[in-house]
């Protein structure tokens, strides 16, 4: 079985973790980053010092725009054959009053968290489907299973591909797909870095091992439900959050 990757958002946090963790089980990664070109070689270039045999090709793509996402798998398959595994990681992230939300902001949100996964998901699953193989793992968050106050627009957007992920397994499993979500907790990125001090001391006391997640956390994760042994999971939400949802 080959073990090449397309992943969403690889240039900066879970994403890059998860694209080093991949090269270090012996995948070949192709991922898309948007804003961040030098970060995305950076986490390429650290990918094939892992993993020198490796190929790991990073791709400039919005994950919003169909067009975009399509031409990026294309180019993927192009450069590694067939993809045995997506990783829809592709994320933004605001903290605003609900009231104070425009229109804007939630459609932005919606196509780069949610609507981005869709696209993802459709232009790769063809392929899957005639390998009779897949394995697909799309990146939510606690607050996509609990709420979050002043995170309506991304609360929704995250819930929202709780449910996209669960109803796809149950499409996709005859064809050897599965389809699982993993919803981190608190995980110390440059999503954070508007919270001060004090606010991540109250976060790691609030959680019960006591400490604020890492990045490296959820890669772990995503690189077990990538694994062919991984093959009688599917449809299922993995909390990688310390016991602050259970």
């Amino acid at each position: 079985m080959m073990r090449n990757v397309f992943l969403t958002g690889g240039s900066r946090g879970i994403g890059a973790a998860a694209v080093l963790a991949l090269a270090r089980a012996g995948y070949n990664v192709a991922f898309t980053y948007h804003a961040h070109p030098e970060a995305a070689e950076a986490v390429a270039a650290q990918a094939r010092a892992l993993s020198p045999a490796g190929t790991f090709l990073p791709i400039c793509a919005d994950a919003g725009d169909s067009a975009q996402v399509c031409a990026a798998v294309a180019q993927a398959e192009e450069a590694l054959g067939s993809l045995q595994v997506l990783v829809c990681n592709a994320g933004i992230a605001q903290q605003k009053l609900f009231t104070d939300t425009t229109d804007e902001d939630w459609h932005r949100m919606m196509a780069v968290d949610l609507d981005g996964a869709f696209y993802a998901c459709r232009a790769v699953l063809p392929g899957m489907i005639r390998q009779k193989y897949g394995r697909i793992v799309l990146i939510s968050s606690m607050w996509g299973q609990t709420g979050g106050s002043c995170e309506v627009a991304y609360s929704a957007a995250k819930a929202g591909l709780i449910g996209l992920g669960r109803a796809l397994a149950k499409e996709e499993g005859p064809s050897g797909v599965t389809v699982n979500i993993i919803a981190p907790g608190v995980i110390d990125t440059d999503m954070m870095a508007s919270f001060t001090d004090e606010d991540r001391a109250a976060l790691a006391e609030e959680t019960p091992v006591e400490r604020l997640g890492t990045a490296e956390d959820v890669a772990r994760a995503i690189v077990f439900l990538c694994d062919e042994n991984a093959g009688y999971i599917t449809g299922q939400v993995l909390g990688v959050n310390g016991g602050l949802v259970i």
